[in-house]
């Protein structure tokens, strides 16, 4: 079955392009497109949707602002796909329960691999707009803390290992870099991020870094 999509942006321009791209692909079927964040949600609530392709910035209501009433009140899974990578707009679309956050300079297979990814469950960001978030939490927060500061944090519920997870997560580790950096498997490694996730009530490692940044440890 294929994934059904609809694509927010204000430029006809790009909505067509991304239509054509899209098509392109055995995967999807774009059953829409809207030239801001209001059309967006209106269809969303009376429509099947599974992915919502929205850009951040539109008339009457922006993306951001789209994803979180698309998020909170339909079944489609709003991913941003924009040309901005300003850090307000990453932190506010990421608490607003966006599922992904790309940029359009992306190649179409990279396009067509978050949107499945996306479908699937799972949570995309890019690198850049992950390295722009750490730098808004750390900015809010005073300053990031550091894996080896995790002795002088107020542990919680958690143990000096999950810190250390979180810490590594926080900094983009993936789960193989995290089991090198502590030696140990990557199993274990899962595991942790599975308790982690347990104690907290989080869905996901995105969630994880922002839990970390914002001092919730301290």
């Amino acid at each position: 079955m294929k994934i059904k999509v609809l694509i927010a942006d204000d430029n006809s321009f790009i909505r067509e392009g991304l239509k054509i791209i899209l098509h392109s692909f055995q995967d999807f079927e774009v059953v829409a497109t809207a030239g801001d964040g209001q059309e967006a949600v209106d269809y969303c609530k009376a429509n099947e949707v599974d992915v919502a392709l929205l850009d951040v910035r539109m008339p009457n209501m922006n993306g951001v602002e789209a994803a979180k009433v698309i998020a909170a009140s339909t079944a489609a899974k709003p991913l941003i796909l924009t040309t901005f990578d300003d850090e307000e707009y990453i932190l506010d679309a990421i608490q607003s329960g966006v599922k992904g956050y790309l940029l359009k300079n992306n190649d179409p297979e990279h396009i067509r691999d978050a949107i499945k990814s996306v479908h699937s469950g799972h949570n995309v960001l890019q690198d850049v707009a992950f390295d722009k978030l750490k730098h808004a939490l750390a900015s809010q927060s005073g300053s990031a803390p550091e894996p080896a500061a995790s002795a002088a944090i107020d542990l919680g519920p958690f143990t000096e290992r999950e810190v250390s997870v979180m810490a590594l997560i926080a900094k983009g580790y993936s789960n193989k870099e995290i089991s090198r950096e502590l030696f140990i498997s990557e199993g274990t490694t899962a595991n942790y991020i599975t308790s982690i996730l347990g104690k907290t009530g989080l869905e996901h490692r995105t969630q994880i870094a922002i839990y970390y940044l914002t001092g919730k440890l301290r």
